[in-house]
């Protein structure tokens, strides 16, 4: 297992570079799945990975408790894993909160610190409470009573913000994005990284596969790997990308099953970061991906607002996003949601108010008619 050097406590330790993310445990009737759950932390430990990444809200906030199962079922030693959590910012209107759910957490894991604890899902909004109830302050005094390790913050926002997030404190012992070879220009993306290894800031890594987008490809895509190497997963290629960035400490995959943990720990035993021909083929296949857009939407939002409702950017992204990465489970239920506000395309009744405002002059009505003739030809709607 290929394991990278970060400062814990201000003492350098080896990290595992596959991190377990546990949100998306598999589950039976709706709980969490302890059995299979519990081989495939198992079998993932067994071979050397080392940091479990969970958070307050995940599987509807019984995930920490699982983990916490998890440590004593297979017997753990404190000392043998490093554990992430998050303080979910939201849940928190006065300094008494962020104490009261830290605690919370401590408990529901059983455990008395956290090695890497982060303000969770930042954007502009949280950074005005997190000034309001003087954070970093309350956090440094967890740190200093031993109650956590690293200090840093996971980020879903864009890159004027992510700058602001940096620059808010000056101590950050980590930071973890959203990064993979295809949203090297979204949210901080490739900038963010850069910034981050010049201040010396180690980076976690989340969605390194775009939540399993970069695994569903048409034909044509597939072969383009498999023609290079076919006894490799498609998965890995994710994975080696963003492992061959050299400040990248830990790489999250929020595995649901045990052949998923097999195949990664395989990706990263004996792990190789991507040579030059790798990498022009990584960039060939982002071309080809993109060139699937159906509709050329830059999502400047000119169209809106709809009149009638309909969100016409959401409707575009997500028909571009399908025909790119062939998602079935996710365009349902985004779709569902749309249907769910009244903003689906079904909603448009071709006023055609939208289609003088779009700079890049896109037929509105005619294409999100097209969507919805596409979402029915492939068993797409709910």
């Amino acid at each position: 297992m290929e394991h990278r050097k970060i400062k814990v406590n201000n003492q350098e330790e080896d990290v595992s570079l596959l991190g377990f993310g546990c949100m998306r445990f598999p589950t039976k009737d709706g709980e969490i799945d302890e059995k299979k759950s519990l081989e495939m932390m198992k079998y993932a430990l067994d071979n050397g990975v080392n940091y479990i990444d969970t958070a307050y809200p995940y599987h509807g906030g019984k995930s920490e408790l699982f983990v916490g199962k998890a440590i004593k079922e297979l017997k753990l030693d404190r000392e043998s894993f490093y554990l992430a959590d998050k303080l979910p910012l939201w849940e928190c209107k006065t300094k008494e909160d962020v104490d009261k759910v830290f605690h919370e957490q401590l408990e529901k894991v059983g455990v008395e610190y956290f090695d890497f604890y982060l303000v969770h899902a930042v954007n502009e909004a949280r950074l005005e409470k997190a000034e309001k109830l003087d954070l970093m302050k309350k956090l440094e005094q967890y740190k200093a009573e031993g109650k956590i390790k690293n200090i840093g913050f996971s980020f879903h926002d864009d890159l004027k913000t992510f700058k602001k997030w940096v620059n808010f404190y000056d101590k950050w012992d980590f930071c973890q994005i959203q990064l993979n070879y295809m949203d090297i220009n979204h949210q901080q993306g490739m900038t963010g990284y850069s910034i981050l290894t010049e201040k010396g800031i180690p980076v976690v890594i989340m969605e390194p596969v775009k939540g399993g987008n970069l695994v569903n490809f048409n034909d044509d895509i597939k072969d383009i790997f498999y023609n290079y190497d076919d006894k490799v997963s498609i998965a890995s290629w994710a994975f080696r990308w963003v492992g061959s960035l050299e400040n990248v400490k830990v790489i999250l995959s929020g595995m649901t099953t045990l052949d998923q943990v097999k195949d990664n720990v395989k990706t990263f035993t004996n792990f190789k970061p991507l040579n030059q021909d790798e990498q022009a083929l990584i960039k060939k296949v982002r071309s080809e991906v993109k060139s699937l857009t159906e509709v050329a939407c830059t999502q400047c939002d000119y169209c809106m607002p709809c009149p009638h409702g309909v969100n016409i950017p959401g409707n575009f992204k997500l028909f571009n996003s399908h025909v790119m990465y062939q998602n079935d489970k996710h365009t349902k239920w985004a779709y569902g949601n749309l249907e769910k506000k009244d903003a689906d395309a079904s909603v448009c009744i071709s006023c055609e108010e939208c289609v003088p405002k779009c700079p890049q002059n896109i037929d509105i009505p005619r294409e999100l008619a097209r969507f919805e003739r596409y979402l029915e030809e492939n068993g797409l709607q709910q």
